[in-house]
């Protein structure tokens, strides 16, 4: 049997209006653009889960001092490491089947500008929930699944976040986020609609 391969990226995104009030049950719009992407690459494996590191390899000792200074001693592999933790959990307090015992070995990469507040973290987050979705063909609702990937950075990481870019990021497009407490009280996830530009 051909051994699946599994590509998924995510893009950067840049809230228009309203940002940070995502944080304050408030209004944005946001939109994400193509000129970067982070990208996942999932290949199934007979033997075991694996990460293949670009992060550990350097030109030179001038290179790897460079690569802290700009990343610190945390790469990208902690952000897939607890994707896959968040999403596991979550197919188990959700009834969800899926078969936890076929094995992958991930890659990712990515081009978006780090620091700089293009959401490069929450994209590679992106990118890899939609792998494993696909791989263990597993569905999220789409206004659903912006929670569960700010829900591996703020308690799997204990990075503070808001849900703004997660949104745009899932959505991959122009959209108003209305994040009003009763609302989301209610439905358990925001008020998302994509705008239509004309032409």
């Amino acid at each position: 049997m051909k051994k699946r391969h599994i590509k998924t990226h995510a893009y950067p995104r840049v809230g228009l209006i309203g940002n940070p009030s995502d944080g304050y049950h408030g209004r944005t719009i946001a939109f994400t653009f193509k000129n970067f992407r982070a990208e996942i690459l999932m290949g199934e494996d007979s033997t075991r889960i694996s990460f293949v590191n670009r992060e550990s390899t350097f030109e030179s000792v001038h290179e790897l001092c460079s690569h802290i200074r700009h990343h610190g001693y945390y790469g990208g592999i902690r952000l897939l490491k607890a994707t896959i933790k968040r999403f596991h959990d979550h197919c188990k307090e959700h009834s969800i089947a899926a078969d936890f015992e076929k094995k992958f070995k991930v890659t990712y990469t990515s081009n978006i500008p780090q620091q700089v507040g293009l959401a490069g973290s929450s994209a590679i987050i992106t990118a890899t929930f939609r792998a494993l979705m696909d791989f263990y063909g597993v569905s999220i609702d789409q206004a659903v699944l912006p929670n569960l990937i700010r829900e591996v950075e703020t308690q799997e990481l204990s990075i503070p976040a808001g849900l703004q870019d997660r949104v745009v990021q899932v959505y991959d497009t122009l959209i108003f986020m209305d994040f009003n407490t009763s609302y989301m009280d209610t439905h358990g996830h925001g008020l998302y609609e994509p705008i239509q530009l004309p032409g």
